[in-house]
């Protein structure tokens, strides 16, 4: 290992331990598809995994070289905080070792390798607690690439969980609220103290709702029946294309060309706001690699050009509109931020993607750096949203944050 390495990797931990809160670092852009895969999911959505299953973390590299990545994981409290506790604590085995298993495109306009990381291995054996965990992954010069966070959890309690119109009159068209009972079966102490949830619609972590104490208690069961404190905009569904034959103009796709790989110019898109809502099925978000006649698509599916645009007025100055999803972790970055065409009247954008089934949504950044999801998409109570629920428990005197319960629902039976 070099002096580097141990450099990049003492800093990273004096970050994280001077300035609390730890966020993840997206990738550059010839890193593509981080996927989380489990036996309960092969979706690209946020890894919540049970403790002692095995889970895989994939990802290509759009190089030549085969490059050296090499894994870090970090086990990290509720608030996203470091924990107290030191590695072989959380971890039986070690980790900082070189991903192996990498395998290089074949038949494919696109070069590039795609690495899988199985957690456990021969090296991680196991992952010992339940939490809150940060992995992250390195170039073979100790520089970071990218990390992700993910949740392992014990299956003690499961939360019972209702999706509600909003209460609020003045946001019943618009909100969803959930509701939440927690069945502790009397075998956790002083609750109002050791226990807090988190609420994340669609499997983004960027608007969970967290920090919501129980309303009050019956029994042994925690009562969570909020007016506003756990409502969600309701959204619209997410857009969606397909691109699994390159050579076609499939689901939602205008034209096709070839260049140096494939170009998919999709229909320009409208804003939604104020139409009024239509049931379109979609994943929540989430996004799934398939191909036509291709045995393997983690190295036969060829990556794409995709041609984003939306037919809307230009923004005010310092205003932005963004495409994005879990194909890339919901995140706002120079990768996925549009431009205004005042030719066309329209906002573009282009975005190399990986072949398959993909949801997407537009969302605005006000020139003051706050997000508005919804102001192109519009909110409507009867969207279809996926709901996850994490219960954390921290009992008194105990040095870490466990995960002690995690169920999900869909708002198709919404109730008011």
């Amino acid at each position: 290992m070099s002096f580097k390495f141990f450099l990049n990797y003492f800093c990273l931990l004096l970050t994280l331990f001077s300035f609390g809160q730890v966020a993840e670092v997206n990738p550059p852009d010839y890193i593509k598809s981080v996927t989380f895969k489990s036996n309960s999911s092969d979706l690209g959505e946020l890894p919540i995994i049970q403790l002692g299953e095995t889970f895989y973390l994939e990802f290509d590299a759009l190089v030549s070289d085969e490059p050296d990545f090499y894994y870090k994981i970090e086990h990290f409290d509720y608030n996203w905080e470091p924990s107290v506790l030191v590695k072989p604590e959380f971890m039986l085995g070690v980790d900082n070792f070189r991903i192996q298993d990498y395998t290089n495109s074949f038949n494919t306009f696109q070069m590039y390798s795609h690495y899988s990381l199985a957690i456990p291995n021969q090296q991680t054996k196991r992952l010992k607690v339940s939490g809150n965990y940060i992995i992250s992954i390195f170039d073979s010069y100790g520089d970071l690439i990218f990390s992700r966070k993910f949740m392992v959890y014990e299956n003690i309690v499961t939360p019972g969980i209702a999706i509600k119109r909003s209460r609020d009159i003045s946001t019943i068209e618009t909100t969803q609220t959930v509701d939440i009972e927690i069945d502790t079966g009397g075998q956790i102490n002083n609750p109002q103290q050791t226990v807090k949830t988190l609420i994340i619609q669609n499997s983004n972590l960027n608007t969970a709702i967290s920090n919501i104490k129980p309303q009050y208690t019956i029994g042994n069961t925690l009562i969570y029946r909020y007016t506003k404190e756990t409502a969600f905009p309701a959204g619209n569904e997410f857009l969606f294309f397909e691109t699994k034959d390159v050579r076609a103009a499939t689901s939602r796709v205008q034209s096709i060309a070839l260049e140096d790989i494939y170009q998919s110019f999709l229909f320009t898109d409208i804003s939604r706001e104020n139409l009024p809502y239509t049931y379109n099925p979609d994943v929540n978000g989430q996004f799934k690699i398939v191909a036509l006649d291709r045995d393997d698509v983690t190295i036969e599916a060829d990556y794409v050009q995709v041609h984003f645009s939306i037919q809307y007025p230009e923004l005010t100055k310092g205003a932005h509109i963004y495409v994005y999803g879990n194909f890339n972790n919901y995140e706002l970055s120079e990768f996925n931020k549009m431009w205004y065409n005042p030719q066309r009247g329209i906002y573009e954008t282009s975005i190399k993607l990986k072949q398959g089934f993909y949801n997407y949504k537009y969302v605005v950044v006000n020139k003051d750096g706050s997000l508005n999801e919804n102001a192109i998409s519009g909110n409507f109570w009867q969207t279809e949203n996926n709901y996850k629920i994490l219960v954390y428990y921290r009992d008194l005197g105990a040095r870490y944050d466990r995960i002690i319960g995690f169920n999900q629902v869909s708002s198709t039976n919404i109730t008011n």
